[in-house]
């Protein structure tokens, strides 16, 4: 039901109108006249229950009288009679359909009932819907405009979709007027059922579409969509505009990580991740897409400005830096060359002024010095229509020059008279984004270099971290303890028993029920000490006064003990006094941090870290993130706060390896234990000897702990490392191996284990030789999205962990089928290890209810297809080098 009826929407061959008109101005009639009039090659077939005849063209009564199969029904009739027309386009065997209709659930109170009669219609038969609400589509190319829009868009590489009808008009007004083209626009609509991820999973594999561009205003299926946008991310950038920046949460707030991480910063997080690039204005949305499109990607923000006027230049200059990137500092080669080539009175640095007497000779000149300069990532030519130079000619110097190099050349002719919009056209046939505005070209530069630094998140090879081994049963029990006496939060003394478990370093924490209890527990602890109030009323403990720093004796440890009581008493006639909790006080000085976890209602648990302390809320320094995390995302999330860069700054930075360890423990707790809602660790006190957890705190998810673990459907963003799919075997020979999913970490010791196969065992596995992967090529391999394919790696036991085999299941698009592949090291060949692979594979597709795995096999890898044999394969002959083997699981 997947892609293939898709592509029946976007690519069909037979078309019906239902709702089609002669009324003029009526979205049936425009639907039927955009479809009939611009050259559509396929057929349309109009339906009208009450005419003979649409605009010239015999009509139907219904879509079952028509006597060919329909691929594609576009749907523009009342709401109430949407559902029963759905119906018979699946029993007339209709693939895909589009309801242009409004008035479901977003405004009549029926509409929910109406669209769960479509839904249940769309699984009863297996089609795809698009909408209702929704603009319709255009795929340019095929002279296919099935929408009620009053123009046509110019064919392009970009795909456009929205999830607003309005703006996706206006944003095709601003295309035309800047000649931008697209593969194909489309509105979503209500997203009933095709949603975000659907589109991404098609444009991703379009060969018409370069890039892909959203106009977002919820995301519904928050794993769905991230695991299509990780998917094609690196392939075809995937550029995005959040509409709903400020939309504020009412719900009560019992832990400093609910406060933190509003609605806007978790998107801009979640976008980060999948690599996707977002942008403000809708002239960035598709300057960006072309740029990323057109141009290579800087490998950083130094850019070089060349300019014929020295106030332009100025204005990006401010903009770069306003921005986060700079300006490249000239080498001496450059300066030096540069004064051979200019008048005195120009600029030697950058921007480099040529002034407005600048001729084509002074341009190519500049160009061909500064684009050889070592320190810059990419070049900006700003032309004001003053001086000597036709624009005309200057852009042919820069389409010439910009092929010498890889490294993104943009330009800006601040003019809308002829000759320059003339050198654009130009420009832009020759793959060189141009602008009017250089704020605009130098805003798409440094949107292209976020784009670089979220493939490098994407894929950069973490270092492999220790995987903490904790009781769970006992960490469970604490928390049905909790639930069972009708708390929703944590003691403090529980909360770092959750932590100690997790090997986070963790202050000494004891409870005192007395004041004498509480004096003998100080002295054993030794003088000075923290007296904390133990009260699960009392969410944040220093609003009561209820932390004492510093207490030095018996008798201001009874005191204190007597102060703080009282004062929880006075907070609330409810709040119920435990006790105290004594903990030795900190002697060494560090910075206090917070790390944190919240469920956010989109994406499920998010991670924060940032400033901890009591300014944690005045400051609201954090970065957000996602489990799992691993030690490079670790890292993103540390570098990203203004903490971070003040303690760079005064030469006292914090302790990142630490706390890149901590941060991974705290993923694993937040991934291992649903049940939780909220966890903070505020303040953990870093200094370059270590860290220490001194206040903890953990928020129950109420209503996951009502409901049986069977009934409740945890779903995080990302997929978590699939631990059920590891397992042990013993080889032919008695040797043990470990079967696990390869993990990003793995990607040198696959390395060095493809590095070890033999040019035959190559050959046969790759159909080539391949002397060397670079790192982009084995991320591929070992930095996988669970939910989209996995690959198992055999494990020697031993201390190197080595590498002697790998298996790997690719899912389809649709998720019904798979592509499999097997690969065992020469010395381990004949002992059984591939059936071992093998067999976990088909497990695993069956796990993923896969219906068939098939896999290219050499036809001269005799021992692989005897092998697939005896397993019940069968086997095909491609071609004479290539056999199929295929497998049905149901």
């Amino acid at each position: 039901m997947g892609i293939e009826n898709l592509n029946r929407v976007f690519n069909p061959k037979r078309i019906a109108v239902i709702g089609a008109s002669e009324r003029k101005g009526s979205i049936g009639a425009k639907i039927f006249r955009n479809l009939i009039g611009v050259g559509y090659k396929g057929e349309v077939f109009p339906v009208n229950p009450f005419r003979q005849t649409v605009q010239g063209i015999p009509a139907f009564p219904s879509i079952s009288k028509i006597p060919l199969k329909v691929d594609l029904a576009v749907i523009a009739t009342p709401a109430h009679t949407v559902p029963q027309i759905v119906e018979e386009c699946g029993k007339a065997g209709v693939s895909g359909i589009i309801i242009i209709s409004a008035g479901f659930k977003e405004i009549a109170e029926d509409g929910a009932e109406l669209e769960r009669q479509i839904l249940e219609h769309q699984k009863k038969y297996h089609m795809r819907i698009i909408g209702p609400n929704s603009f319709g589509v255009m795929r340019p190319q095929k002279n296919l405009y099935a929408t009620f829009a009053d123009k046509q868009v110019n064919p392009g590489k970009i795909a456009f979709i929205s999830q607003s009808a309005a703006l996706c008009a206006s944003a095709l007004d601003w295309a035309e007027e800047a000649q931008i083209g697209f593969s194909a626009v489309v509105s979503t609509g209500s997203m009933i059922d095709v949603d975000l991820g659907d589109f991404i999973d098609y444009f991703g594999t379009d060969p018409q579409t370069r890039s892909i561009v959203l106009y977002v205003e919820s995301i519904k299926k928050g794993r769905k969509f991230m695991s299509a946008a990780r998917g094609f991310a690196r392939a075809k950038p995937i550029v995005l505009i959040k509409a709903g920046r400020f939309k504020e949460s009412c719900e009560a707030i019992l832990c400093h990580s609910g406060s933190l991480g509003g609605e806007d910063a978790v998107y801009d997080a979640a976008f980060k991740r999948a690599g996707i690039v977002r942008v403000e204005a809708i002239s960035d949305l598709f300057n960006c897409a072309e740029a990323l499109a057109m141009q290579p990607n800087p490998a950083g923000s130094n850019l070089i400005v060349i300019t014929n006027a020295g106030g332009p230049g100025i204005m990006a200059t401010d903009r770069l830096i306003a921005r986060g990137g700079r300006l490249s500092q000239l080498s001496n080669e450059t300066v030096q060359a540069l004064k051979s080539v200019l008048p005195s009175y120009c600029s030697m640095a950058n921007p480099v002024d040529i002034y407005e007497d600048a001729t084509p000779t002074r341009f190519r000149n500049v160009m061909e010095i500064c684009l050889k300069d070592p320190n810059s990532d990419g070049f900006l030519i700003i032309y004001t229509p003053q001086g000597a130079t036709n624009p005309i000619a200057l852009a042919k110097i820069v389409v010439d020059l910009a092929k010498q190099i890889k490294k993104p050349v943009l330009v800006s002719l601040m003019s809308e008279d002829n000759r320059c919009r003339k050198a654009r056209r130009l420009l832009q046939r020759k793959g060189i984004p141009s602008f009017t505005a250089p704020e605009e070209a130098v805003s798409t530069f440094m949107y292209m270099y976020n784009y670089t630094q979220n493939l490098e998140l994407l894929y950069q090879t973490p270092e492999e971290l220790p995987v903490e081994q904790v009781n769970g049963n006992f960490l469970k029990g604490i928390l049905r303890r909790a639930f069972c006496e009708g708390r929703k939060v944590l003691s403090l003394p529980e909360s770092i028993r959750f932590l100690e478990e997790y090997k986070i370093p963790t202050v000494k924490t004891l409870v005192a029920r007395t004041p004498k209890e509480a004096v003998v527990l100080s002295s054993k602890l030794g003088y000075p000490v923290v007296m904390k109030a133990l009260s699960t009323q009392i969410s944040h403990k220093s609003k009561i006064k209820g932390v004492i720093l510093n207490v030095c004796s018996r008798s201001e440890t009874t005191t204190f003990f007597k102060e703080i009581a009282k004062r929880v008493r006075n907070y609330s006639s409810i709040a119920e006094f435990q006790g105290v909790t004594i903990q030795p006080m900190i002697r060494e000085k560090g910075y206090e941090l917070l790390i944190g976890s919240k469920k956010d209602s989109q994406f499920g648990s998010i991670i924060i870290f940032g400033m901890g302390g009591t300014a944690t809320e005045l400051f609201k320094d954090m970065s957000i993130g996602f489990p799992p995390l691993n030690q490079t995302l670790a890292r993103w999330l540390i570098k990203e706060t203004a903490i971070y860069k003040h303690a760079q700054s005064i030469g006292h930075p914090l302790n990142v390896k630490l706390l890149e360890e901590i941060l991974v423990k705290f993923s694993q707790l937040v991934t291992d234990f649903p049940e939780i809602k909220e966890l903070d660790i505020n303040p953990l006190i870093v200094n370059e000897n270590g860290a220490v957890a001194v206040d903890a705190r953990i928020v129950i998810e109420w209503e996951r702990m009502m409901r049986e673990a069977a009934e409740y459907n945890d779903n995080p963003l990302i997929a978590s490392y699939p631990q059920k799919y590891v397992a042990t075997r013993k080889l032919k020979n008695e040797t043990p191996v470990l079967l696990r999913p390869i993990k990003s970490e793995d990607e040198q010791r696959f390395n060095e284990f493809l590095k070890s196969l033999s040019a035959e065992t190559m050959r046969l596995r790759f159909f080539a030789m391949i002397k060397e992967m670079s790192h982009e090529t084995l991320t591929r391999y070992c930095n996988l999205d669970y939910d989209r394919e996995i690959a198992i790696v055999a494990e020697l036991g031993e201390s190197s962990k080595s590498i002697i085999g790998a298996a790997r299941l690719i899912i389809e698009l649709g998720g019904k089928s798979g592509e499999f592949a097997v690969l065992v090291g020469d010395k381990w060949q004949g002992f059984g290890l591939g059936s071992k692979l093998m067999d976990l594979l088909v497990d695993i597709a069956k796990d993923m209810h896969v219906n068939k795995i098939y896999g290219y096999v050499s036809a001269n890898n005799y021992k692989m297809l005897n092998m697939c044999n005896k397993k019940g394969f069968k086997v095909k002959t491609l071609d004479e080098d290539t056999v199929t083997a295929s497998l049905l699981l149901s």
